[in-house]
């Protein structure tokens, strides 16, 4: 009985170090991700700052009436109860046209560099160790840091 309780330990132990292995991240897989993801980041940022572009190009519009009709642009009652010109419903047409075609742009783009440069496999496995492990999740931090900061460079 013990020889098989021992047999029964020895095989647990080895089971959770090819489990373990298996999901260990390697820093190459880290870098390629943190890459990635400083480059989806870059893309929000850059569409959010063209957003606001538009916006203050806009010389009928203040940021205040934009902010307003934003969030009651899809009610046609209360953008009638707003008093929405058709000008300005116009431009907001045009502002959410932009939006989707770059929430569109980076979405294409965020699936292209998580499944064919990071690989599908290590950025599933990469997602989901950064919810739980907080090493991991300190490392990915620096790393971000540092190519943030190199790019300012």
């Amino acid at each position: 009985m013990k020889y098989l309780l021992l047999l029964f330990v020895s095989l647990m132990v080895v089971t959770s170090q090819s489990l373990f292995a298996q999901e260990q991240i390697t820093d190459e897989e880290l870098k390629k991700y943190v890459v990635a993801m400083d480059s989806i980041n870059d893309m929000k940022a850059s569409l959010l700052e063209e957003i606001g572009e538009m916006v203050k190009a806009n010389e009928g519009l203040t940021n205040a009436r934009y902010n307003e009709l934003s969030k009651i642009m899809n009610d046609e009652a209360k953008l009638a109860a707003a008093k929405a010109t058709p000008e300005e419903i116009a431009f907001m047409k045009q502002v959410a046209a932009k939006k989707s075609e770059g929430t569109a742009e980076i979405t294409q783009t965020f699936q292209a560099l998580a499944k064919e440069y990071v690989g599908a496999a290590s950025f599933n496995k990469i997602k989901k160790a950064l919810t739980t492990d907080t090493e991991l999740k300190s490392k990915y931090q620096s790393m971000l840091d540092e190519l943030e900061k190199s790019e300012v460079n």
